[in-house]
């Protein structure tokens, strides 16, 4: 039988849909499957509704503090329902966009859990039964889940997963957050801001532990002063669940146990890929802790099959996948005759992260211990948000700007951020390190005034002595 389609996209999260649109896009007869939404995990359960929950957590925010900007505001109140209705409302009006999407670039859906018969084949077991579809190539974009607690599974009543606490059915009264990832911390936020009492575990030293060590400390104290209660260097070594609350065993820096009791608890201690069941193991794909192995281009290592996204190693994030997606799209084209299209690698040292707390963090490169340890020379910039006339405007003076670069040639290695829509801010960094600006471009580029972004031209002065507004 000959192949139905030129590529086969297993999974529609933000990689998944991306290379069916980009394969679209350069004439390649295009599927895709998939088992719940269009879409996947980000649009509907992840990235997009948890930004539209942590707005209404601001404004809310905002609405508390009016007195601030001279405004009066009396008997506010959170409608926790209403709250978690707008973010299902974003959700499905942009599910609602992609199915548009698959329409109009002519890719055909399958809907239904897809199973690899071979390297080219898939057979989708739907609601009408089983079918078998084939193509000259096969993109495994099945994401990732929730890593569950070896003692303790998520039952979405006490135990929550970031999907059950998207969802609330009760405002939780004393939450305890294990994991103080981009996941937990943001969570950890909008209860709090949402009138919880909320204590973030974190194992490791420190939060956001992949952050550079001086946006850990402003960020934890930042939270502290808000009121969240942090424990970093600690472990929960237990949950008794009970029907209307969690007792939680936990362990301390300094290696005392101390039961405590809280409401609910989310657990965010990381992901686990969606490779089990898929056919991959009968095919030799290489897996390692369940994370498909690929080259820079998405290549499986296994003729016609190609994986990209949360289910092959990180960073796992939405933007990195869909980056994926598009170099997976173009080096399958260009291997079956397309000779315009150019691939480009992913380059790992310039991929953004951001996480969506109150303070915003954001970052991108080296951070300034990294550097060091890999033999960097330094110059090191840092300029603060009560510097910054239009973030005393905003009435967010909380925060700081701080650039890495090598001494020796001026390039930028890492920038790393904290505070008001920093978030936005940090493409301009990105930009920056892809194109290997080096400080003088940066010092010779005119931001505009009165922005946020000065700050970022500020910062790269500080590192060479010559701040102006410090």
């Amino acid at each position: 039988m000959s192949d139905q389609y030129d590529v086969i996209v297993l999974g529609s999260g933000p990689g998944g849909y991306v290379a069916a649109i980009r394969c679209a896009q350069l004439g390649l007869k295009t599927a895709i499957v998939e088992r719940e939404r269009l879409g996947g995990i980000c649009l509907n359960w992840g990235c997009i509704p948890t930004k539209a929950l942590l707005r209404s957590a601001e404004v809310f925010h905002y609405m508390q503090h009016a007195k601030d900007y001279g405004l009066a505001a009396k008997e506010i109140e959170a409608d926790l329902d209403a709250v978690v209705k707008r973010s299902r409302g974003v959700a499905d009006k942009l599910n609602q966009g992609v199915t548009h999407l698959m329409k109009k670039n002519k890719i055909a859906v399958h809907m239904g859990e897809g199973t690899l018969k071979s390297p080219t084949s898939i057979e989708v077991q739907g609601e009408k039964g089983a079918e078998t579809i084939s193509a000259r190539h096969v993109i495994v974009a099945t994401g990732a889940r929730a890593r569950d607690l070896p003692f303790a599974k998520a039952d979405g009543e006490r135990v929550w997963t970031y999907r059950h606490a998207m969802v609330p059915k009760e405002m939780p009264e004393k939450l305890l957050v294990i994991g103080s990832g981009a996941i937990g911390i943001e969570f950890a936020s909008f209860y709090n801001d949402m009138g919880a009492d909320v204590t973030v575990v974190e194992m490791l030293d420190r939060i956001v532990p992949v952050e550079d060590a001086d946006v850990s400390a402003f960020l934890e104290k930042s939270l502290k002063k808000q009121g969240i209660s942090i424990m970093s260097g600690a472990g929960v070594e237990a949950l008794d669940v009970g029907k209307n609350h969690v007792k939680a065993k936990i362990k301390g820096k300094d290696g005392k146990v101390e039961e405590t009791e809280f409401s609910h608890v989310i657990v965010a201690i990381g992901i686990q890929a969606n490779t089990e069941n898929l056919g991959l193991e009968e095919l030799g794909v290489e897996l390692e802790k369940g994370f498909i192995q690929i080259d820079d281009y998405g290549r499986t290592g296994v003729d016609g099959l190609w994986a990209i996204g949360d289910c092959t190693p990180g960073p796992w994030l939405a933007h990195k996948a869909s980056h994926e997606g598009v170099t997976a799209a173009e080096s399958i084209a260009r291997e079956l005759g397309n000779s315009e299209v150019h691939p480009h690698a992913l380059d790992r040292r310039n991929i953004p992260g951001c996480t969506y707390c109150h303070p915003q963090v954001a970052s991108v490169g080296l951070t300034e211990a990294r550097a060091k340890e890999e033999g960097y020379e330094l110059k090191v910039g840092t300029f603060p948000f009560m510097g910054n006339g239009k973030a005393i405007a905003l009435g967010e003076a909380e925060g700081f700007i701080k650039t890495v670069f090598d001494a020796r040639t001026g390039e930028l290695l890492g920038a790393h951020m904290i505070g008001a829509e920093v978030t936005e801010l940090i493409q301009g960094y990105v930009v920056g390190k892809t194109l290997e600006t080096t400080e003088a471009e940066l010092m010779n580029t005119i931001f505009p005034h009165p922005t946020l972004s000065e700050m970022m031209h500020e910062s790269v002065l500080s590192a060479y002595g010559k701040v102006i507004h410090m």
